[in-house]
């Protein structure tokens, strides 16, 4: 092999490792953009919300007092009914408090094995199973918690309050168009 030949087959393997690399980063990243969108967003805004939305069970007691409340409101809720749902809503809280606290950690431990000076594929494959396994018990949490509402409810609180979620994510649907740009 001639230096010339040497010189370009190291830098395409050079090239090759650096997009490899990259894929990886972009890879981890796409898992915890998706983890991240399954989280709360600070302030109290979220994803999805009415009856069975992530934010219905994510921050303080008051909130989801509040958010209970705001769900129940026109659907001639008793009051039996809404301590119960907001029991459930709180204690789902609780439990999703320790699963986002869970997740950051995991996000932190993915910072740092990409940010080292030599990056450990088996190490990060680790932590990308433990971040699917972290959604996953998100999503049972919250699963479990929409089941138990639901028992709560009349069939025709959930009809009306399936009705609310499809008019508010018509809404949303139009205003996403509408922000796009024309072409």
């Amino acid at each position: 092999m001639t230096e010339m030949a040497t010189v370009k087959s190291t830098k395409a393997g050079a090239r090759g490792l650096r997009r490899l690399a990259a894929g990886v980063v972009v890879a981890i990243t796409a898992t915890v953009a998706v983890s991240a969108w399954a989280q709360p967003v600070p302030g109290g805004h979220h994803h999805g919300g009415g009856f069975g939305g992530p934010g219905l069970f994510m921050g303080s007691p008051e909130h989801a007092g509040r958010a209970v409340d705001h769900m129940l409101d026109g659907l001639n809720a008793t009051d039996a009914q809404r301590t119960q749902i907001k029991q459930i809503v709180q204690q789902a809280a609780t439990d999703l408090k320790a699963q986002r606290d869970t997740g950051r950690g995991l996000h932190e431990k993915s910072l740092q094995i990409f940010t080292a000076a030599t990056v450990d594929a088996a190490a990060a494959e680790s932590v990308r199973q433990q971040m699917l396994a972290q959604h996953d018990a998100t999503s049972r949490r919250v699963l479990q918690a929409m089941l138990d509402i639901s028992r709560v409810l009349t069939p025709e609180q959930r009809a009306k309050i399936a009705d609310h979620m499809k008019q508010r994510q018509q809404r949303m649907q139009e205003r996403m168009q509408r922000a796009q740009p024309k072409q």
